[in-house]
């Protein structure tokens, strides 16, 4: 039996939360809007396929939740299914007629996080089609009708997403120089003003959007009317994404990595996506027996594994075609081993680097066959580059700012190559059976998310629910640390004493938003979802 859905874990509860396990045997659906979740639900109940409940769900997500990912985002996917785990990697490069060259003739010294200049190829609508051909069971012009349907007749804001939604809109007045954001100001406030949680928006452009890429197919996006439009709007304002590269993008399905960890497989994807950063840190921390070292112990010795890891990862990884580091390397005994032996009971200084936040969207589905689905989508930094392009209602994403302009670093910016992602979905197995899928989105507080998740399940003995609603910690950079309130103050003093530097925070999704669903031995299923979101379990 797998022990991460024993009986006797799945009761135990040691935090208090707004829900329970959810539990159910015929399919369940688990996301950050309750929306999503249901329309996610639906098509599982009209005979669809987890894959047809996870990109139903995710387009909807482009409508209720446009703070955190767009149809101009980029998405990834872990798809378990007869047996057998796939990846999807649905992110795009950088045009071709961009480079560092170039952008230092116009005397650029570093990349924009807004305007055109960041905007790569979006791989979402593809990612969606390509999911839905190769598991879907549902006609992919179904899919898009939940989505098409909120944003047509409006959809009232939740909470979290409103907070965020006036967030952008402050920071956009700020920085909209020239009129850059004058059509997301259009489409996304009231001259300016973002609406209030409870209030019913409507996005007719994104209807029209969303159902011609369910009409005519994601090519429409790439080759078509809307790819036209795109690449227009682009040329009357100095970027750089032109037909061509539209018109050959494809999204990669992939193998993805894992390793072994106190008995479970768990699985990210390999770069470009920061995944592997967790499963290093967990590689790590593999020789430590955490259940039985003290909480302030085992706490530091997490937080030391992670940075760890981040600092090699971010000095690493980039689209796997560039990596200067062989990825096996970086997932192996003696790359564990001689980083396991600069921990010690003191926070170490690791090379400095700074962790900007994040905006993303995360998603599991399950259905009665066995098939689940681990996705992720994301605009980067909230709304993304703040370019929307008129009379369509894609915000386009800002992927492109995470290249470096440096010839000496991993991530240098070069035509047609792709960027260091932060978004990540996650799985477990066990003995070579599906557990289920799990993530936690949120800029670089991800790997950290996917990490203390694992570790709060495999180690803590948590169930689902339970490990997402405990406290989280986030590293910055150097010996800083953000860690939530619902940290015991002698827990807080030991890692102080330590030499950490703390900054206590109020809970929230600056230390993400997850979700998880796991089966157990006789196919039933059990999820849980993120109190920091507006998030849902929808199951039946």
């Amino acid at each position: 039996m797998n022990s991460l859905t024993d009986p006797e874990r799945l009761q135990q509860y040691p935090y208090t939360s707004r829900r329970i396990v959810a539990a159910a045997s015929n399919g369940m659906v688990a996301t950050s809007q309750h929306l999503a979740a249901q329309a996610g639900l639906d098509m599982l109940k009209k005979g669809g396929s987890a894959a047809d409940a996870a990109v139903a769900a995710a387009a909807v997500l482009t409508v209720v939740e446009p703070t955190a990912n767009g149809i101009g985002s980029d998405c990834f996917a872990i798809i378990s299914h007869d047996g057998k785990i796939t990846g999807l990697n649905s992110s795009g490069p950088a045009p071709r007629g961009i480079s560092t060259d170039e952008l230092k003739r116009h005397g650029i010294q570093q990349m924009p996080k807004y305007g055109w200049l960041p905007v790569t190829v979006p791989g979402t609508p593809a990612g969606w089609e390509a999911i839905s051909q190769q598991y879907g069971r549902l006609p992919f012009s179904d899919l898009m009708e939940p989505a098409c349907s909120y944003a047509e007749e409006g959809f009232p804001v939740s909470p979290v997403t409103a907070a965020y939604w006036a967030l952008a809109a402050n920071n956009y007045n700020k920085v909209n120089q020239n009129g850059i954001f004058d059509e997301w100001f259009r489409v996304f406030t009231h001259g300016g003003t973002a609406p209030q949680a409870g209030e019913l928006w409507r996005l007719p452009d994104h209807a029209q959007t969303l159902a011609a890429i369910g009409r005519e197919g994601s090519r429409t996006f790439y080759e078509g009317d809307i790819a036209r439009k795109i690449t227009a709007e682009a040329a009357l304002a100095g970027g750089y994404l032109q037909l061509s590269d539209l018109e050959t993008y494809t999204p990669d399905w992939v193998e993805p990595v894992s390793i072994n960890y106190h008995g479970y497989t768990i699985w990210e994807l390999p770069p470009n996506v920061q995944g592997v950063i967790s499963l290093m840190a967990l590689g790590i921390l593999d020789t430590f027996d955490l259940s039985t070292t003290s909480p302030e112990k085992a706490l530091h010795y997490q937080i030391e594994a992670l940075k760890a890891a981040f600092v090699d990862g971010l000095t690493y990884i980039t689209d796997r075609h560039y990596m200067k580091m062989p990825l096996d390397y970086l997932l192996s005994p003696d790359y564990f081993a001689r980083r396991r032996t600069l921990i010690g009971q003191e926070a170490a200084l690791p090379e400095p680097v700074t962790l900007p936040g994040g905006g993303t969207v995360y998603l599991a589905a399950a259905d009665s066959s066995g098939m689940m689905v681990s996705f992720i989508q994301s605009n980067y930094m909230g709304f993304g580059s703040g370019v929307v392009i008129p009379g369509t209602g894609i915000a386009l994403q800002n992927r492109g700012c995470s290249f470096s302009l440096d010839p000496g670093h991993s991530n240098y910016l070069e035509p047609g190559k792709k960027t260091y992602h932060t978004i990540m979905p996650g799985f477990i197995t066990h003995k070579g059976q599906a557990v289920g899928p799990f993530g936690v989105m949120g800029g670089y507080m991800q790997p950290q998310g996917h990490l203390q998740v694992v570790l709060n399940m495999v180690d803590g003995s948590m169930n689902p629910q339970a490990a997402l609603d405990a406290p989280r910690w986030q590293w910055t950079q150097g010996k800083n640390l953000l860690i939530e309130d619902e940290y015991p103050s002698a827990l807080r003093n030991s890692l102080a004493d330590a030499g950490h530097i703390l900054s206590i925070q109020p809970k929230g999704s600056l230390f993400g938003r997850g979700q998880v669903i796991l089966k157990d031995h006789q196919g039933t299923l059990f999820g849980g979802t993120d109190p920091r979101a507006d998030g849902a379990v929808c199951s039946w």
